[in-house]
């Protein structure tokens, strides 16, 4: 990476141009692709039809909710909300009892996503401005994790997992969809900041992602779905952790 960049201001700075409509970062990058596409990563006919205009703007790279099994009455957590997704996916499943936050550094995907709260009438659903790295919920505060293509995206991945690990009840769980890779990238990619924004530079090696998942206290890591995602050697996996019950 070029000397005085700054990957945290690059990456709010393209995806606040998402928000508002002025670019594209990884996924199908626009909400016209998003549609077609959502079948692709996952979602079912049913989901795809149910996510409220404007919250779907093709940045993810699988369905960690569907996978994730939400209960009702359970409360989740969207690491890297975006415009709200999957939150909205998840309230459907919790209901009325439960509780969704999505947590985002960009300011203008937080608005964009309260709008579409407010447009759809979501009392179960909150946004809230703040670092993966640094969750802005008190310890053991919610039941399930989910994350669609946004860690491959921080500079402090072991953080994200020590974080997540943190605001998760015992016996909680995690799931991730991400972008990791099955080798090295050429130095060219790794050093681009538009490879970095666009979720592969920062990518990182699938053992060493899972290692550091594991090595933040999660148990039965595992993957639970992969596919190929755009060229060799980025593949997208979505990623199955439990965090362990209090003895």
């Amino acid at each position: 990476m070029k000397e005085g960049i700054d990957i945290r201001t690059a990456v709010r700075d393209r995806y606040g141009a998402i928000a508002e409509g002025k670019g594209c970062g990884c996924g199908t990058g626009g909400e016209a692709g998003a549609t077609c596409c959502a079948s692709e990563l996952g979602y079912s006919e049913t989901e795809a039809a149910s996510i409220p205009e404007g919250a779907n703007l093709g940045l993810g790279c699988g369905a960690p909710v569907a996978l994730a099994a939400p209960k009702c009455g359970e409360t989740i957590l969207d690491l890297g909300s975006g415009a709200g997704v999957d939150v909205f996916l998840a309230a459907r499943e919790v209901g009325p009892e439960g509780r969704v936050i999505g947590v985002d550094m960009t300011p203008a995907m937080i608005d964009r996503a309260r709008l579409n709260a407010a447009r759809e009438g979501c009392a179960n659903v909150e946004f809230r401005l703040g670092e993966i790295e640094h969750l802005p919920l008190p310890d053991a505060s919610v039941d399930v994790i989910v994350s669609n293509c946004v860690v491959n995206l921080s500079p402090e991945k072991p953080q994200v997992f020590r974080e997540a690990f943190r605001v998760l009840r015992p016996g909680g769980r995690m799931l991730l969809s991400d972008l990791v890779l099955e080798r090295p990238l050429p130095a060219e990619t790794r050093d681009s900041i538009e490879a970095y924004v666009g979720c592969i530079g920062g990518a990182s090696l699938r053992g060493e992602y899972l290692a550091m998942i594991r090595e933040a206290g999660f148990q039965e890591v595992e993957v639970v779905r992969e596919g190929r995602y755009g060229t060799d050697p980025v593949t997208s996996v979505q990623v199955r952790a439990v965090k362990p019950p209090t003895p």
